[in-house]
């Protein structure tokens, strides 16, 4: 799952058991919460700091998404949904643009870069 927030971008997928070696089986019940930006996770801590403030964010250097962090599933599901409750906007670019301020201008122009290639998809763009 992709999830873009104003608190910033995760992706979230089951975690590995044990120590997470790919050698390992999924374990469905524990999730491992991905960014690209260290920020992004320590945002979405802060924010849930009673559900994930206990969660070390974690480095993995050369990964596709050097920063995670391991919650059980029944905790994500609880922050997924107050994500929800939280939507109180009618643009979402600009709301993270009010949130973020200056030192998110990178992700609010990642956010314009994401929101093109999806028009393109809607209209049928095939060139990329």
């Amino acid at each position: 799952m992709w999830l873009f927030t104003k608190y910033g971008f995760f992706s979230a997928v089951c975690a590995r058991a044990g120590n997470g070696s790919r050698r390992q089986p999924i374990d469905p019940e524990r999730i491992m919460v991905r960014a690209r930006v260290r920020e992004h996770l320590q945002q979405l801590r802060v924010r849930f700091d009673g559900l994930l403030g206990g969660c070390e964010i974690r480095e993995f250097a050369g990964s596709d998404y050097a920063f995670r962090i391991f919650v059980e599933k029944n905790v994500w599901r609880r922050i997924i949904s107050e994500l929800a409750d939280e939507i109180d906007y009618d643009n979402f670019k600009s709301e993270v643009a009010r949130h973020q301020g200056a030192s998110g201008a990178a992700y609010e122009q990642s956010l314009r870069a994401v929101w093109l290639v999806m028009y393109e998809l809607q209209n049928g763009d095939r060139r990329r």
